[in-house]
C-alpha cells in the first residue's frame, strides 16, 4: 500500500469529475491530522456538495446511505470470501465496497476485521483506496464501529480496555467521562475509524433489561446527561460519536436483536429516557442512532426506525436534531422478523433516518429503495436531503479531505501509559460496596487464605491470579457456565473449610437460582463470604448470606485488578450506585440510586490491608 501522506488527491464521482467538480482540487491535510469541524482552518476550500449530489446517480445516492460490514482483515483479503460470495456476491472487502458504491462500512471481530489495531488501520487505508479507486463510489468512507467500552469493544488489547459505561457512571465524574472519550476517540482516529457508535445514553431504568443493563452510565436522567455530554466532548475531538438508542432502550424486557420490544410508559416517563439525548443534541452530537422499540407514548404500531412520528416529528421537529440519523443494525431479529428488507428500508427512508446500516440483503434493500423512487413513494428529493447531509458530515469531519490515517502513530497512541491510567482510575473510583457485614473487607493480603469460586461466565479465573499477586494464598474451584451445578457447589462448600474467607463472582445472580443456592450454602459454612457483582448491581438483593457484595459492573481485566485493590484495602470504595436497587420482589426500594459503603477510617494503615480504626 502506497504512503498514506503521499496521497495528495481525492477524487470525487465520476460524473461529478465529469462536470469539472473535482474534489481533488480541495489540498488534504497530512495523515494523522486530528479532523474535527472546530480545526478546519478558515479558508479551506469546500467541496460543492449541491453540485456533487446533483451529479450523482440514483445508485450512488443509494450507496451513499448504505453502510455495511465487510469480511476479511485487509481490502483484498480472501480468506473470508465465501463469506461475503453468500452475502453481497463478491470475495473481497474492497469488493463489496465498489459493488455498491458504499457511503460507509462497519467493523465487528466476528467478520474478522479487528485482529490488532495495525491490521484495523491497514484495513481502513485499504478500504478508503478501494472507495477512491476508479470502480469505486468515489467518495471516502465513514469507517464505523461499536467502541463502548467495558461489555461491547470490538478491539481488544493493546487497545485500552476501559472498564465500561456503567462503571462509569458510578464515578458520578464528568472530567472522567471526557477523558474516556478521548481515549475511545484518539484510539480509534489512529486506527482509521472515524465514527464511533458510543456512547449509549439509554437509562437502565428496568433491572431486567437483558440488552442494555452495563452498557448504560446509570438511571439517572441528570447524571446520564452530564457524563454523556462529557462522554460526547472527548470522543468528538477525534471522530464522530453517535448517541444510541433513541428515544431510549433502557426499560425493556425484551433484547431487539431477538424480538420487538414494545414500552407503554407514559410522555413523563419518556421525557427522561429523552434527556441524555437532549443534552447530547444541545452539545452538538454528530450523530444518532435509533432504536427498534415501540414507544406507545409516540407511536404504538411501529418502531422508532420506521416511525416518522418518532423520527421527524419527535427528533427532528421537537427535539431539533439535524445531525445524521441511522438506524440500529437492520439485521436484528427485532426487523427481520417482522418486516421484508425492501419494507424496512423504504420505512426507515420515510421516517426520516438517513444511513441503513448493515441490511441483512444489501441487493433487495437497494432494489426495495429504487422501486419506491420509480413509483413516487419516496422522491429522489427526499434521499437528496440524506446524501447531502451525510456529504457535509465528511466534509466537516475532514474526510472529503483526507480520509487516510498514518499506521505509524498507531503504536503510540493504542494501549499508551496515559490511556490505560485513565481505564484503571475510572475502575479504580468506580467499586462500589453494597454491604459490608461486621467489617468483611477489606482483607489481610499476606495473612488471609482465599478460596476463589463462582459463575463461570464471571470469569473467576482472572480475578484469582491477581488475589494471589497482591499476596493472598489463593485455592480456586472452577466451573464453565451461568448456572452452577449441585456438584461444583458441593466442591465450593468443601474447599471453604480450609479457607480463611470466599470470594464469589456472581453474574445476574437475581435472576439465577444455582447461583443464590450456592452462595448461601457457602454462606452456611460460616466462612466470611465476599461477593463480587460482575456484571448488573442487583445482585445483593438476592443473596442475603453475602457478609459483603461488591460491585465490580464488569469482569474485565481492568475491573477485577481495582476489585483486587479494594479487597486488600489499597483503594477505598469511593463507587456510588447509579441504579436504585429493588428488593427482590421488585416492589419497594432496597438501596436508593447514589448508595455505597466507604471503608472507615481511611487513609488505611500501611501495611495492614484494613483501614485505620
Amino acid at each position: 500500500m502506497k504512503d498514506p501522506g503521499a496521497r495528495r488527491l481525492v477524487r470525487a464521482t465520476a460524473a461529478v469529475a465529469g462536470a469539472g467538480l473535482l474534489l481533488a482540487s480541495v489540498t488534504p491535510a497530512q495523515a494523522g491530522t486530528v479532523h474535527t469541524p472546530a480545526s478546519t482552518p478558515a479558508g479551506t476550500p469546500s467541496a460543492d456538495i449541491g453540485a456533487m449530489v446533483d451529479a450523482m446517480t440514483l445508485d450512488q445516492k443509494i450507496g451513499q446511505m448504505t453502510w455495511t460490514h465487510v469480511y476479511g482483515s485487509s481490502a483484498d483479503d480472501t480468506s473470508m470470501a465465501a463469506s461475503n460470495r453468500a452475502r453481497y456476491g463478491v470475495d473481497t472487502p474492497a469488493q463489496v465496497v465498489q459493488k455498491y458504491d458504499l457511503g460507509g462500512v462497519l467493523y465487528f471481530a466476528w467478520s474478522g476485521n479487528t485482529a490488532n489495531p495495525q491490521q484495523v488501520n491497514g484495513l481502513s487505508n485499504g478500504l478508503q483506496d478501494a472507495a477512491l479507486a476508479d470502480d469505486g463510489p468515489g467518495i471516502p468512507l465513514a469507517v464505523t464501529i461499536d467502541q463502548e467500552g467495558g461489555l461491547v469493544a470490538r478491539v481488544g488489547p493493546p487497545a485500552t480496555a476501559l472498564p465500561g459505561n456503567m462503571a462509569l457512571g458510578a464515578t458520578f465524574d464528568v472530567g472522567l467521562a471526557r477523558a474516556q472519550g478521548d481515549v475511545l476517540g484518539s484510539e480509534l482516529a489512529a486506527m482509521g475509524v472515524n465514527v464511533d457508535f458510543a456512547p449509549v445514553l439509554d437509562l437502565n431504568t428496568n433491572p431486567d433489561n437483558p440488552v442494555i443493563g452495563i452498557r448504560s452510565m446509570g438511571a439517572d436522567a441528570d447524571a446520564v446527561s452530564e457524563l454523556g455530554v462529557a462522554q460526547i466532548e472527548g470522543l468528538q475531538r477525534h471522530v464522530a460519536a453517535t448517541a444510541k438508542h433513541f428515544p431510549g432502550h433502557g426499560d425493556t424486557e425484551t433484547d431487539s436483536h431477538y424480538g420487538l420490544p414494545e414500552v407503554t410508559y407514559d410522555r413523563a416517563t419518556l421525557e427522561k429516557h429523552l434527556q441524555p439525548f437532549q443534552a447530547a443534541i444541545d452539545a452538538g452530537i454528530d450523530m444518532i442512532m435509533t432504536a427498534h422499540i415501540v414507544v406507545d407514548a409516540i407511536d404504538p404500531d411501529l418502531p422508532g426506525t420506521l416511525s416518522p412520528k418518532v423520527l421527524t416529528g419527535l427528533l427532528r421537529e421537537e427535539m431539533g436534531f439535524d445531525g445524521i440519523i441511522t438506524t440500529d443494525a437492520l439485521d436484528m431479529e427485532a426487523m427481520t422478523d417482522n418486516w421484508s428488507q425492501e419494507e424496512m428500508s423504504v420505512m426507515a427512508i420515510q421516517a426520516g433516518s438517513d444511513i441503513l446500516l448493515n441490511s441483512p440483503d444489501v441487493d433487495a434493500s437497494i432494489a426495495g429503495v429504487k422501486q419506491a423512487v420509480a413509483d413516487g413513494t419516496i422522491t429522489e428529493a427526499r434521499l437528496d436531503e440524506s446524501v447531502t447531509r451525510i456529504l457535509e458530515w465528511k466534509e466537516e469531519r475532514g474526510i472529503l479531505a483526507d480520509p487516510y490515517t498514518d499506521p505509524a502513530q498507531v503504536g503510540d497512541v493504542m494501549g499508551s501509559p496515559e490511556h490505560l491510567a485513565t481505564a484503571a482510575t475510572i475502575a479504580d473510583r468506580s467499586m462500589t460496596l453494597v454491604r459490608n457485614e461486621d467489617r468483611s473487607l477489606p482483607l489481610r493480603p499476606g495473612e488471609d487464605s482465599v478460596l476463589v469460586v463462582g459463575a463461570g461466565a464471571a470469569w473467576p479465573e482472572r480475578l484469582a491470579p491477581r488475589l494471589a499477586d497482591r499476596g493472598f494464598d489463593v485455592t480456586t474451584e472452577l466451573e464453565n457456565g451461568t448456572s452452577p451445578s449441585p456438584a461444583y457447589r458441593a466442591r465450593a462448600v468443601a474447599a471453604a473449610a480450609s479457607a480463611d474467607a470466599v470470594v464469589f463472582t456472581s453474574y445476574n445472580a437475581s435472576g439465577n437460582a444455582a447461583q443464590q443456592a450456592m452462595v448461601q450454602a457457602l454462606a452456611d459454612t460460616g466462612k466470611p463470604l465476599i461477593v463480587v457483582a460482575a456484571r448488573n448491581p442487583y445482585d445483593v438483593n438476592v443473596l442475603p448470606g453475602a457478609d459483603a457484595v461488591l460491585n465490580s459492573y464488569g469482569y474485565g481485566v481492568v475491573n477485577y485488578a481495582a476489585v483486587v485493590r479494594a479487597v486488600a484495602g489499597d483503594i477505598n470504595t469511593l463507587g456510588r450506585l447509579p441504579v436504585a436497587v429493588p428488593t427482590a420482589e421488585g416492589d419497594e426500594v432496597l438501596l436508593p440510586l447514589g448508595f455505597g459503603h466507604r471503608y472507615p477510617g481511611w487513609p488505611h494503615v500501611p501495611g495492614s490491608g484494613r483501614p485505620g480504626r
